[in-house]
């Protein structure tokens, strides 16, 4: 999810292979996660009035759904979120009870700590008919595609660690066990449809609208 600091000085992100050697100085921290925060909100339905944030980590991508004018659901297992206009509850994605249907559902660097099929499924069921699930996270490293993407953002996310200066996420992280072709093959019965996109910085997108009758 984000840049960290690992044994022997060395930057390390989640979903991320590759090792990096900390530089003494001018090394600052590169959200991952929020540098795609703006096509997330681009997938945010017309009229959609209700969302939710599957876990919201510190709320900053809550933050920015709530700025839009909806009304807005954050929950994660961890810390808590005090962000005006946003409701958080401490839950567990899969198990608990977090309400809805919403219009729109936004899963974050989240869905590689769910069991994969049982939180597509549960993502599939928090959305409302006509709206939409955005998913942004990391997956396991599989074939030539997915290496050269991760040695091309190796010196694109050095050089943003010199440039920007997000905000530090001290949530828990966990490594990817799911490639993208095996997320793929899961979505295919559960959000069928369901449109997928590598990105840079060890992240991938999937975005699903509900049909009528979902």
């Amino acid at each position: 999810m984000t840049g960290s600091g690992g044994p022997g000085g060395v930057v390390r992100s989640r979903g991320n292979p590759v090792a990096l050697p900390r530089v003494a100085t001018g090394v600052k921290h590169f959200d991952h996660n929020a540098h795609y925060h703006r096509f997330l909100l681009r997938q945010v339905p017309p009229g959609a009035r209700t969302a939710l944030d599957l876990g919201c980590g510190t709320g900053l991508f809550a933050r920015r759904l709530a700025a839009r004018g909806l009304v807005v659901t954050a929950v994660d297992r961890h810390g808590e979120v005090d962000v005006p206009g946003v409701a958080f509850r401490r839950a567990d994605a899969v198990v608990d009870d977090i309400g809805g249907p919403y219009d729109f559902v936004s899963c974050i660097a989240a869905l590689h700590h769910m069991p994969l099929r049982s939180g597509l499924a549960r993502l599939r069921s928090l959305v409302r008919p006509g709206g939409v699930v955005a998913v942004l996270g990391p997956a396991r490293e599989e074939g030539v595609r997915d290496r050269a993407l991760s040695l091309a953002s190796v010196p694109l996310n050095f050089v943003a660690r010199l440039v920007r200066d997000d905000p530090a996420d001290d949530a828990p992280t966990r490594d990817p066990v799911s490639s993208l072709r095996e997320i793929r093959a899961e979505a295919a019965s559960v959000l069928p449809g369901a449109r997928f996109r590598r990105h840079l910085y060890w992240r991938y997108s999937m975005v699903w609208r509900a049909g009528s009758t979902n």
